[in-house]
């Protein structure tokens, strides 16, 4: 997954920074010198690059807003060639993770109409003869923001069809399982998609296929970890102020001082051989970090979506 690493801060907003890989302005120098000649100028071409832009990441905005509404953490997006990647962290509900993840193809359904009011009036306003430029431009901007729509609601994971699937099927399944199948059938989705890219003779639709792959091999790790941990026995008494879950009886945590591993809800997050005190103590089911005082049922509140 890309990350800040060589990455150029765009801007804030809400709290959510963007950034922008180096790598991004070696793929838009080729793509926009390998299509040049479908306009007449260059300039359309820097404009048409500039409008895929501006569409992920808006997409990556729906699904950082949307987490952020469920009680989420999405505070970072980074932009590289093979499209935008919002840093969300939902809290491990499948509502809530749903819903971070079908924003971001909900605002390709809404940028839909938007492109086609535009080209309505570009028609209307005879551009197509007189600036047949824009005319196109507004063709093609409209069938990029269709084709990512499409793309991205592939049933693949990690695409949001494949995560989106993956939501649905907590519903029934739970958290691990259902990620499971989801990564599963990302395994038999992705060699066709390889497939088609070399048919294709596309280079670059390889390289995707080959992100994609990795990325599903991460889900099934993650999976394989999310089961693991289902299975251990839990504490009574206490559950995460974030995801509700019962911590795991054991010693489960590391002090970062001394290295001993201890439970910590015995020892009041208080390290048994070094003393050391925790301000905060982890949860291994959503990740969240929170006082141990508020890790006690009494003080948690009934969860949204």
């Amino acid at each position: 997954m890309p990350t800040r690493q060589g990455s150029v801060r765009l801007f804030s907003y809400s709290g959510i920074t963007v950034f922008l890989h180096w790598s991004w302005f070696l793929v838009a120098v080729y793509e926009i010198n390998a299509h040049r000649g479908g306009y007449s100028s260059v300039g359309w071409n820097v404009a048409e690059y500039v409008a895929l832009f501006l569409i992920v990441m808006l997409h990556e905005f729906g699904h950082a807003l949307a987490c952020r509404q469920v009680g989420g953490t999405a505070n970072q997006i980074v932009l590289w060639p093979f499209g935008g990647v919002a840093y969300v962290n939902p809290p491990p509900r499948p509502g809530a993770t749903l819903w971070s993840i079908a924003a971001g193809p909900l605002v390709n359904v809404a940028l839909t109409p938007v492109i086609l009011g535009i080209g309505m009036v570009v028609n209307s306003a005879g551009w197509a003869r007189t600036v047949p430029d824009a005319a196109q431009l507004v063709h093609w901007v409209l069938l990029i923001n269709l084709g990512l729509l499409v793309f991205n609601m592939l049933p693949i994971y990690p695409l949001d069809g494949g995560q989106i699937l993956r939501s649905l099927l907590w519903f029934v399944f739970g958290r691990a399982r259902s990620l499971w199948v989801a990564t599963i059938l990302g395994f038999i989705g992705i060699p066709l998609f390889l497939l088609y890219a070399l048919l294709q003779q596309s280079a670059w639709l390889g390289l995707l296929g080959v992100f994609l792959l990795l990325n599903c091999w991460g889900g099934l790790q993650q999976a394989r970890a999310l089961s693991k941990i289902a299975k251990l026995p839990r504490r009574e008494g206490f559950a995460c102020p974030r995801c509700k879950s019962a911590p795991p009886l054991g010693a489960y945590w590391k002090c970062a001082h001394c290295g001993q591993s201890f439970d910590t809800f015995a020892t009041g997050a208080s390290c048994p051989n070094c003393r050391a005190q925790f301000n905060v103590t982890r949860c291994f089911d959503c990740g969240g970090s929170r006082p141990i005082a508020e890790w006690t049922v009494a003080n948690l509140v009934p969860a949204n979506l």
